[in-house]
């Protein structure tokens, strides 16, 4: 089945190439558009600090676990096994296909911002999705890394939410600490 959802993507990569230039940009560029959401939100007032701060500890959760589990964990990426249409940047051969870094950051950020602004979290989940479809489209990834990566993001930013209260002094303590030095 996985196999079957890659080649239905996967088929239309090099054959349009406006679609591919869409494709490239997506996956290359939407995490920029997330720090540059994240940026504007940080200067608006203290609540969207508190949530720029939520979010960051999520993303940095979710990026120091997706480096754990590529450290034990190996799944080669589509186009070491398959003859697929690779745009490019190519990864690299050794970096494991589960989970997507892409991905799960964006899913983590999504989620994040979603708790606390429905609207904006919404249309960061729509650019999250994208971005995990082009990385199919692309080849880099199968569907279900796909898929695992955005349940593993969202699901570590439901857990930071979940455990607010832990996370409630160091972002007092980190608000005050920058707010005095500015």
């Amino acid at each position: 089945m996985d196999y079957r959802v890659f080649r239905a993507i996967n088929q239309f990569a090099g054959r349009y190439r406006l679609l591919d230039m869409i494709m490239i940009t997506i996956s290359q560029k939407v995490r920029y558009l997330f720090v540059l959401i994240l940026i504007l939100m940080w200067f608006r007032n203290h609540y969207h600090k508190k949530i720029t701060l939520f979010t960051g500890i999520s993303v940095g959760i979710t990026f120091l676990l997706n480096k754990i589990i590529k450290q034990f964990y190996f799944k080669p990426r589509p186009f070491l096994n398959l003859w697929v249409h690779l745009l490019p940047p190519s990864p690299s051969k050794r970096d494991s296909s589960f989970p997507s870094k892409h991905t799960t950051l964006a899913f983590a950020a999504a989620t994040s911002v979603t708790f606390y602004k429905r609207v904006l979290g919404c249309i960061m989940y729509l650019l999250a999705f994208f971005a995990g479809f082009s990385r199919i489209w692309m080849g880099q990834h199968y569907p279900s890394d796909i898929i695992c990566s955005a349940l593993l993001g969202s699901l570590i930013s439901v857990v930071v939410k979940i455990t607010e209260r832990v996370w409630n002094p160091v972002i007092k303590r980190f608000k005050h600490s920058i707010l005095k030095n500015t």
